[in-house]
């Protein structure tokens, strides 16, 4: 492993930073692929609460994939095809992860980058952060693992305007847009992010994780099964369900189990 993904933690939430600050935290084939690693390991993590993504420093969330490797890996069809093989186990990791992921989005967050962030559970953003996959001007095409964060986020017609256009826009037009669920100060979105996250953190975890599951499920249009359907009564019998509900009589904070 090198260190272009890093994951601290502090407590239940974890931290995955993209690590390339003097390319503005561009993504390189080995990047992805360690990028989808770290979220597996994650995933499987029950002691986990929450994830913040972000890039390193302040300047970039991420820049994308880095283009100055694309000779390399990226000159032909075949080379391309597992490329995106890598780009897509990143992104699919994302949007399994059992765990709530919340995108902390400082500077340019283009291409690559915003995908990682459409796949993101919640999105904070400064006000001089900038969006965009201009990739039409680099002669390739979003493949449809990289086209369907932003098809759940912003539509068909979203998702054509910033693929077909490829414009770098702004933070009030990407929440315009739908592509991020706050938009703060600059100084603040580090805060505002982690604050975002602990409140996830104290809340019941499996609580988390099956709101996250049913939703992810129903956009998906194929009718509910009845295990599916019963599924979301199943928090009834869980031992955090005792502990909501004697600490909200007992006007108490809560302290959940996981279990």
């Amino acid at each position: 492993m090198s260190d272009s993904v890093l994951v601290s933690r502090d407590a239940a939430i974890a931290t995955v930073t993209l690590n390339n600050p003097t390319r503005l935290n561009a993504l390189s084939r080995m990047a992805w692929i360690e990028l989808g690693e770290v979220i597996a390991q994650l995933d499987a993590d029950d002691s986990l609460r929450c994830i913040v993504m972000r890039g390193s420093g302040t300047k970039a969330f991420a820049a994308g994939a880095d283009i100055a490797e694309f000779r390399r890996e990226r000159a032909n069809v075949d080379q391309a095809r597992e490329y995106g093989r890598s780009i897509a186990s990143a992104l699919h990791g994302l949007a399994r992860c059992r765990h709530p992921v919340v995108a902390m989005i400082h500077g340019v967050c283009v291409g690559g980058g915003l995908e990682i962030a459409c796949q993101c559970d919640l999105r904070i953003c400064g006000e001089s952060s900038r969006f965009g996959v201009p990739v039409k001007n680099l002669g390739l095409v979003m493949a449809y693992a990289e086209l369907q964060g932003l098809i759940e986020l912003c539509g068909k017609s979203g998702a054509l305007e910033i693929a077909l256009e490829g414009r770098v826009f702004g933070a009030a037009d990407a929440k315009a847009k739908g592509l991020v669920n706050r938009v703060v100060p600059d100084h603040e979105v580090e805060g505002e992010a982690y604050a975002a996250a602990r409140r996830i953190a104290e809340g019941a975890p499996l609580v988390a994780r099956w709101h996250k599951k049913f939703v992810n499920r129903l956009m998906d249009s194929k009718p509910l099964a009845p295990e599916e359907y019963d599924e979301s009564f199943a928090c009834f019998g869980t031992e955090d369900y005792r502990i909501g509900r004697e600490a909200f009589i007992a006007k108490k904070k809560p302290e959940f189990k996981g279990c």
